[in-house]
């Protein structure tokens, strides 16, 4: 399995440098072609793309980086970096983009004249690079990996957009539609920043890993065999991709080592299809004391001083 998360971690940091370097270029391009058109459309577009290559570019760094190993300082790794990046220019582009849709409500009131033509040619080439870079990121797994696309995606659908209203502007002189298209596609993306988001705020909030039936673990964890009760249970995630797992499991007093050995081989056979990088479980025999609980109780007969 590690050989497996290692080969996916290279091939994940090589997608997101790609989509990276496909986004730099584009939105250089874009804020020259905002300026030379006058749309706010296109300049609000170029802003997001601005944090997109901004999160690209961290996440590709954190993710060569989150591929080290454990030392004294970060004992389970350093792959929260890149889920720290994410949430870095997640913030970013929400602050960007209020900008953008307070200018933008701005022009409402006194639409500019925007040229339609240099509009259409580059919402063209906006659908092709973020399409492209779209689909060198597809089929990946990482949490980096699947915000990075969709803020591409979005993107994708935000220059389809464009390109709808920069053709209806050929047709009609309706210069408001630019500053229409800029609120739009502001709140499409802010709405799908906070959904993406949330899913990064939960790792950091140590929540149980997506997709993972807590109360079904329980119930298979109840019939294993010399198992009494659990308690101390805890999961989290460290990145999206890899999860640790603890617990403490009374077994009854007359336990054997051999009964013991194979009651941990049949918990760590229950996890075997997540990705359980680290899988702690703390034996207790019936009678004795928790050494948690006892903690917890010193804790109370002893409350620190001021």
């Amino acid at each position: 399995m590690s050989h497996d998360h290692g080969h996916r971690h290279g091939t994940a940091a090589r997608n997101l440098g790609i989509a990276f370097a496909l986004n730099l270029v584009f939105t250089l391009l874009e804020v020259g072609g905002g300026l030379w058109t006058n749309s706010i459309a296109i300049l609000s577009d170029a802003l997001h793309d601005g944090g997109d290559c901004l999160s690209l570019g961290i996440a590709w760094y954190l993710h060569r980086l989150s591929q080290r190993d454990p030392d004294v300082r970060f004992t389970y790794g350093y792959r929260r970096f890149s889920s720290l990046g994410a949430l870095i220019t997640g913030g970013v582009l929400l602050v960007g983009l209020s900008f953008v849709g307070w200018s933008a409500l701005r022009r409402l009131g006194n639409p500019e004249e925007v040229k339609v033509p240099g509009m259409m040619a580059m919402a063209v080439l906006g659908i092709v690079m973020n399409g492209a870079a779209a689909w060198v990121l597809s089929g990946g797994k990482s949490l980096n990996e699947q915000i990075a696309i969709w803020h591409l995606l979005e993107d994708t659908l935000g220059w389809a957009a464009v390109l709808i209203g920069s053709a209806v502007m050929l047709v009609w002189h309706l210069p408001i539609i630019d500053p229409l298209l800029a609120l739009g596609i502001s709140v499409f993306i802010i709405w799908n920043v906070f959904r993406n988001l949330s899913k990064v705020v939960f790792v950091f909030l140590q929540s149980t890993p997506h997709g993972f039936d807590t109360e079904e673990f329980q119930r298979q964890l109840a019939t294993i065999p010399g198992i009494v009760s659990a308690h101390h249970t805890h999961l989290w995630t460290l990145d999206g991709e890899r999860h640790v797992f603890s617990t403490h499991l009374v077994m009854h007093s007359q336990s054997t080592r051999a009964e013991i050995v194979a009651m941990k081989r049949q918990v760590h056979e229950l996890l075997h299809t997540q990705d359980f990088e680290h899988i702690t479980v703390e034996v207790e025999l019936e009678g004795e004391m928790c050494a948690a609980d006892t903690h917890h109780h010193d804790d109370h007969d002893h409350p620190a001083q001021e």
